[in-house]
């Protein structure tokens, strides 16, 4: 039997308040264990929320930036269970009644495009967190992350592959970075995804048993972990047997979903309405004045590179994707313009150091050693011919372990580029008489040998050379 996979993915994104939800701690994250605590965080007899207002119009903003309709009234709710790192025995939440509803995310997959429809946005605190592997057969708990604001985004059950969920998260993260209402560090739990699939034969609309999949830190995790799960459940179809509704651990060292728990449904966490506080209530004054506020998204950002700066649409997805990279990208062509050249370079070279040295958002213009501004300083002596290529690759190599501006570097060391036609000559005859046999080889027919001779030349002025008039000339010097 064909099978096909359904999937909705739950995101839950730690927002980038200074406060926590429910009290004024930090919420800063790597503090000493539970140094960003206080008698709510921790649960204590006789303490009561207030509310912070700025993880409303965070709230505000994304369910916007979604397509969300925007609730005037909106529940808070106290959903129960019980687990180390939930110091109260509940956590403050919403159920019935979301500030954000519906919505959508636009991706697209291999050239096709897909809607993803949104059920929910709504706001709730983050629980603490269990370390489990530092003292033996003990576990701590840390409360620094309890209480802070977080956003748990909830999609249909509208993705059908690994890749698409890939692209659907990606995209959300970008919105949410844009927004700057997340860093979407998950690495460090900033922006966490739940999966929750089920496998079905193709062409029915019944759904299937789900579980869920927690503990993917990377969204090749999930897309690792989603290939799993779906060819596992398949697999038990395809045998007979049925699959469990259940959360199961990714365990990345095996590559395999593991068993957690049997799988809760909504009854099991006994909702109830917060007693603390009040009903929420978002005037529209408030949610226009939010709408005017939003920055320029992905999407519009993408848009206006290609049309502004003539990039390709490949470039312009990459470059916009993260905002940091897209600011990056967008002075560095303010200061020098050859936008396409500048594209090259930052898809290119920084981002595979953005990559190796896993740099999160907001590093690469905050900590970056190469400033943009150095970037198209690069880019603009190789315009002038100042340097080659090559030498600007070896520049930018010491750019980045130095942070100084490429023109000191290549004034200091000697390398701008050899222009002299004289001092070129010379090196090429140098060359061609140290192979005369395959000089000879060339002029017989064997026109391969034209890029040795090349190279030869680039090696004998260290790289100095033109390389526009290395070619011209030796073409000249074989032909003869």
């Amino acid at each position: 039997m064909d099978y096909e996979a359904v999937i909705g993915l739950e995101v839950h994104a730690e927002m980038l308040t200074q406060s926590k939800i429910f009290c004024g701690c930090s919420a800063t994250f790597g503090a000493p264990p539970n140094e960003n605590t206080c008698p709510l965080c921790l649960g204590l007899p006789g303490v009561l929320p207030v509310l912070n207002r700025r993880v409303v119009e965070f709230a505000i903003k994304a369910g916007l930036a979604t397509h969300c309709s925007i609730a005037p009234v909106s529940r808070w709710a106290r959903k129960n269970y019980f687990y180390p790192d939930l110091p109260k025995g509940y956590q403050i939440s919403q159920y019935e009644l979301p500030i954000c509803t519906g919505g959508r995310i636009e991706i697209e997959v291999d050239g096709q495009p897909k809607t993803v429809r949104l059920t929910r946005i709504h706001m709730e605190e983050d629980t603490g967190k269990n370390i489990h592997d530092q003292h033996g057969d003990a576990s701590l708990v840390d409360y620094n992350r309890s209480g802070v604001p977080l956003l748990e985004i909830v999609s249909e059950p509208d993705i059908r592959s690994p890749a698409e969920a890939g692209a659907y998260l990606r995209k959300l993260r970008g919105i949410l970075q844009y927004l700057e209402v997340c860093d979407g560090n998950m690495e460090e739990g900033s922006f966490r995804c739940d999966a929750n699939v089920s496998v079905r034969a193709r062409g029915t609309d019944r759904l299937g048993t789900k579980a869920e999949v927690k503990n993917m830190n990377s969204f090749r995790a999930v897309e690792r972990a989603l290939e799993y799960e779906i060819g596992r459940q398949v697999d038990l179809l395809a045998q007979g047997e049925r699959v469990l509704q259940e959360t199961r651990l990714w365990d990345a060292d095996r590559e395999v979903t593991r068993s957690m728990r049997s799988k809760e449904s909504a009854h099991d966490y006994r909702y109830f309405p917060e007693p603390d506080l009040l009903p929420l209530e978002v005037p529209e004054a408030w949610v226009a004045e939010v709408r005017a506020s939003l920055p320029e998204l992905p999407d519009a950002r993408r848009e206006r590179f290609v049309r502004v700066y003539g990039l390709p649409a490949y470039d312009a997805e990459v470059l916009t994707a993260r905002k940091d990279v897209a600011d990056y990208f967008e002075t560095a062509a303010r200061t020098h313009a050859n936008p396409k050249a500048l594209s090259n370079w930052v898809m290119g070279d920084v981002l595979r150091v953005i990559r190796d040295r896993k740099l999160d958002a907001a590093l690469v213009i905050r900590e970056w050693p190469v400033s943009p501004v150095h970037l198209a300083g690069l880019v603009r002596l190789i315009d002038d011919e100042t340097i080659s290529g090559k030498i600007a690759k070896a520049v930018f190599e010491q750019m980045l372990a130095s942070g100084a501006a490429p023109e000191d570097i290549v004034a200091q060391q000697g390398l701008s580029q050899v222009t002299d036609t004289g001092a070129i000559d010379a090196a090429i005859a140098s060359v061609l008489e140290a192979n005369a046999g395959k000089v000879a080889e060339y002029r017989s027919g064997k026109d391969k040998l034209f890029g040795f001779f090349v190279g030869q030349v680039m090696k004998a002025t260290q790289g100095k050379a033109n390389p526009q008039l290395v070619n011209e000339r030796l073409k000249q010097r074989l032909a003869g």
